[in-house]
């Protein structure tokens, strides 16, 4: 039985009352549906991109396109999750940041003000990106699952930390929850054994 109020009562994943359009890091983790193995597969301690997985990079490495004051860092597409660490860069960017240093020089604000800054567009427009390709392909199951998961970054060792365990993610797919082999369930990508993240109090759940 549903209930159309039913959305109202889901319990949110984000911060209470943080502003996810403020400058500094953040760790995102994306899920396809049902953790389908969409984007390739894992080939000793390598990812082997598919077709749709090099499309999911592309799309991927096309965020600062559509979102100037977004930028990059370590990402990986995974054969059914992408992990990725992006920057949110605004004037004034150091004591408002939920890093404790100011942003890295090559991370200054030189980029022109966009329409849309927060996370939850970047996220959502990057799903459509990939979606869209996936239609088009004659893909008509489920691309993604419905939200993602996010973890403010708030220090230099938590960023190093985060960037080594993207690193290291293909090498460690065979102990990772979200590999179907090994039983994801409902399994948060921080709650695996080699997340750096596992003690953080800001863990989410997907609503």
């Amino acid at each position: 039985m549903t209930n159309g109020n039913s959305k109202n009562r889901r319990r949110s994943i984000r911060l209470k009352g943080y502003d996810y359009s403020q400058a500094g890091a953040y760790f995102i983790t994306i899920c396809t549906g049902g953790r389908a193995c969409l984007f390739g597969e894992i080939a000793g301690t390598e990812m082997r991109l598919n077709d749709a997985g090099q499309m999911a990079q592309q799309c991927w490495r096309a965020i600062p396109d559509h979102f100037p004051l977004v930028e990059l860092d370590e990402f990986v597409i995974m054969p059914n999750h992408v992990h990725g660490i992006l920057w949110i860069a605004g004037v004034g960017a150091n004591n408002h940041s939920p890093l404790h240093s100011p942003l890295p020089p090559s991370r200054s604000p030189q980029h022109p003000r966009g329409t849309s800054k927060t996370i939850g567009s970047v996220v959502r427009g990057f799903k459509i990106g990939v979606t869209k390709w996936m239609r088009e392909n004659h893909f008509d199951g489920s691309v993604w699952q419905r939200n993602y998961y996010e973890h403010v970054i708030r220090d230099d060792e938590s960023l190093n930390l985060i960037r080594q365990y993207i690193l290291d993610n293909p090498a460690q797919w065979m102990n990772d929850h979200d590999n179907p082999a090994v039983g994801a369930n409902n399994h948060s990508p921080l709650q695996d054994n080699h997340s750096p993240l596992q003690s953080d109090g800001n863990r989410k759940e997907p609503r």
